[in-house]
Order: C-alpha cells, then structure tokens, then sequence
C-alpha cells in the first residue's frame, strides 16, 4: 500500500463532485468484503454452535456464553472506529485497519476450533473436573480474541461504505452490499452443508474433527482473498472523507472522549441505540438453537440444519432487494423499519407452528418467510443508521451502531441457549420449549416497534452538527 490518504495528497483542492462516484461494479467488489463476513459468520454460528452443545455435549447455556463473546467484547468496535477517524495506519483511515482484522479472524477461527475439540475430548474422558474447565476458559478467550478481530475489521470497512458513497448512490450501496452479506451466508451455508454431506446423524469426535478442521481451513483462506480483491485501491480513489470533514488535519486531536460528546449530544442517539437492540434481539435470539430445533424436532443431520441458513439467507436476500428497490422508497425509511418489525412478528408464529408438523420442508418454508420479513426490517434499521452517523467521527458512530448491534447479538444468544434450556424445564413437549424463544423474540421486536416511533433523523443531525461546532471551538482552537 501506498502511504499518504489519497484525498489529503492526490487531490488537495477537490470537491465531492470532481471525486468519481463509485460505479455498480465498484459496489459488487466492495461487496466481496460482506461475503466473506456473511461466510464467516455461518461458520462459527451456524456449526460451532451445534458442535459445541450438541455434539460434545457442552450445556445450551455455557455453549451459547462461550460464542457469545465474540459479540461482547463489541466495545471495541467505537474504539476500533474512533481509532480509524484520527490515526491513518500506512496511509490509509479503513482499508489497513480491515485487511488486518480479517485476517485476524480466519487465523483465530481456526484457533478456536482446535480448543473446542480438546474440551470435548476432556470432556469425555474426566468430565467436568480442572482440565476440562481449563480447555473451556481459553476457549472462551480466543472466542473473545476473535470478537474482537471482528471488530478490527467490520467497522472500519463498514465506514468505509459511507466514506465513498453520496446521498444519491449509498441506498444502492447499502442494497447491494448487505445483500452480498447475507448471500456470504448462503454460501457459506451450501458450502458447509456439502463438506459435511457424508456425517451421520451422530458422528464420532474424530470424525467430526477431520471435516470440519478442513472447514476451517478452506474458508478462512477464502474470506481473506475475498477482502482483498474488496477493498484494494478502493479508499485510494473514491474516499470523501477529508472533503466532508471540518476536521481535516486535526484528526488526532478528536479524542475518544471528545468523540463520545459528539455521539451522545442528542437524544436520538440513545433512542436508536435501544431501537437497535431491541430490533436485533428480535432477528436473533433463535440463532443458538436454530440448528438444535432441526436436529431435536425434524431429526435433521448436521449438514442440512447448517443448510437451514441458506433458507434464512435466501429470504432475507430478497426481502433486501424488494425493499430497498421498491418499498423504501416509497413508503419512506422509517415506516419500511417498522412494517419489516410487525411482519417479523408474524412470521415467528409460523415458525413455531411448522414444529407441529415435524417436516422439514415446512420448516425450510417458514424460515424463508422469516428470513424475507428480515431483509425488510434490516433494509429500513441500515438505511436509517447512515443517515444518524456525523462525517466528522464517522468511525465513531458507526462503532456505536456496531456495539449495539453486536451487543444485542450477544445478548440474544445467551437468552436464546437460557431461555431453551428454560422452555424444556418448563414444558415437556420440544416445540413447546422452542416455541419459548420465538416467542421472546417476538415481545422484543413489539419493543423495538416503541422505540423506533420516536426517531427523528433532523433532530439527531441539528444536535449533532450543534456538538461538532461546540468541539471545535471549545477544544481545537
């Protein structure tokens, strides 16, 4: 990479027009990056979590703690953004801080995996005695470790998007890109599905070790290409950022703390962080027993439940494409937010009534269903967190939006693995106990529904733009 953040040296008095907009091939490219994301994250949600509770016979609730610190360790992520504002690493303000978490994360995956196969060999053999709790707490810290790479790298190339785009191309970009997010779950999701074809329906360890040790060599070596061929020469050639901040050159004298003044200046600020939230507890809290309510209730073997995700994935595509194409912009960004929350609603009754049927035809079905309504809702949450994000501390904000997100993914684990462990305490029949989280999962979007209904994007951009004039002459004069 070259040193020097092209904005401040190649084009010192260019204005945003005289920058060229970014072309569609250009979003395709980028979107290279999310694949890779959405391909990791199937692979540590979509089978490790399994592996772990119902393979190695890890407790639901200790097994969905464990990954959910990937998600915990999200503070990092207004840390990670801020530090991507005001420090430039070789040159550039996101694509070194990205390329570095990415691969990051495909070496501690890998990590993680060979700890996870030691507490189950442990596990087997002396039970939950010292060694075993030993093997479980570094699995917990690389799982930590790995949180936090995800964070190194998705926010600063999630700020990345709104450095190189313009109000009249980042619904297209926005569109584009978290479509080819959660296509990297599809495809992650057919992958896996294939490389575990020949499993049973309950493989031995050693047998299950060999399969997914080449897993987890074949995709993490994939995902990093892919944000390589993402994101080189990109900054370089499209960033506004130094066009769109007052800040220019004085970057580094945006402190964290001056930084978190300017986030937290409005009350919109608070209100779509609870929207967030709430909102995300709503789309995920089944994700730790989703494969487990294949297996337990439809009898599915590991590689189809994996495949479950392409069904979710496929859905939640389309619904990002009907809605940012079409019903976006016609019925506006807030009311897209909340019809995709209500419609959530009633896709979760479906899915915890296709448990009575114990078909897994009418189970793929329904998640498709679910995962439709989900790109509804994500289209309106993701569009409307752009417009909440100061150019000044861009990394900053979207840090923020990125902590509640991952917060609430955290969040939703540790209720989904508790509240199914609850639902079989509580209720005899499986479906039942399953049907427990769904409906958790429903109450909180009803809460997210409240929350949004108060958010104002005028409000928050009069505060914030108050605050940033504040910080400048109080602090940089």
């Amino acid at each position: 990479m070259s040193t020097g953040n092209v904005p401040n040296s190649a084009h010192p008095h260019a204005d945003a027009k005289s920058l060229p907009s970014i072309t569609l091939f250009t979003m395709f490219r980028l979107g290279l990056f999310q694949i890779g994301l959405g391909m990791m994250a199937v692979l540590v949600f979509g089978v490790l979590n399994r592996v772990l509770i119902r393979e190695l016979g890890v407790p639901a609730t200790l097994g969905s703690i464990i990954l959910a610190l990937t998600l915990f360790v999200a503070p990092a992520r207004v840390w990670f953004g801020q530090l991507s504002d005001t420090k430039p690493l070789w040159g550039y303000h996101r694509t070194s801080y990205a390329l570095i978490g990415i691969i990051s994360l495909a070496i501690l995956s890998f990590l993680s995996v060979q700890v996870m196969w030691q507490v189950g060999y442990s596990l087997q053999s002396v039970g939950w005695t010292t060694p075993t709790y030993i093997w479980t707490g570094l699995l917990a810290l690389l799982f930590a470790f790995y949180g936090i790479a995800v964070s190194a790298s998705s926010t600063p190339f999630t700020t990345l998007l709104v450095d190189v785009s313009d109000e009249e191309n980042r619904s297209k970009l926005v569109g584009l890109d978290w479509s080819m997010l959660i296509g990297g779950t599809i495809i992650g999701a057919i992958t896996i599905g294939v490389l575990l074809k020949k499993l049973s329906l309950n493989p031995s360890i050693e047998v299950l070790q060999a399969s997914i040790n080449r897993l987890f060599i074949i995709v993490p070596v994939v995902v990093v290409i892919l944000a390589l061929l993402a994101t080189w020469g990109i900054e370089k050639k499209y960033s506004r950022y130094t066009l769109r901040s007052r800040l220019v050159n004085q970057e580094s004298r945006i402190t964290l703390d001056r930084a978190w003044r300017i986030l937290t200046a409005s009350r919109q600020t608070r209100l779509f962080f609870s929207f967030l939230i709430m909102m995300t507890l709503g789309l995920f809290m089944q994700d730790p027993v989703l494969e487990n309510y294949g297996g337990d209730v439809f009898n599915m073997e590991v590689g189809e439940t994996a495949s479950l995700n392409a069904f979710w994935g496929t859905g939640t595509l389309i619904g990002l494409c009907v809605s940012g194409f079409l019903l976006t912009p016609r019925i506006g960004k807030r009311n897209t937010a909340k019809l995709g929350c209500l419609l959530v609603i009633a896709s979760l009754v479906g899915v915890i009534l296709c448990g009575f049927t114990h078909s897994p035809v009418v189970l793929k079905l329904a998640l498709l269903g679910f995962g439709f309504v989900s790109g509804i809702v994500t289209t309106g949450g993701i569009t409307l967190m752009l417009d909440l994000t100061a150019a000044e501390t861009a990394g900053t904000f979207i840090g923020a939006w990125g902590l509640a997100q991952a917060l609430a993914r955290g969040i939703a684990t540790v209720i989904g693995g508790g509240a199914l462990d609850m639902g079989k305490i509580l209720f005899g029949n499986l479906v039942l106990a399953y049907g427990f989280v769904f409906v958790l999962q429903a109450i909180a979007m009803l809460i997210a529904v409240q929350f949004l209904a108060k958010v104002n994007v005028q409000e928050f951009q009069t505060k914030a733009s108050a605050a940033i004039a504040s910080v400048l002459e109080s602090e940089l004069d």
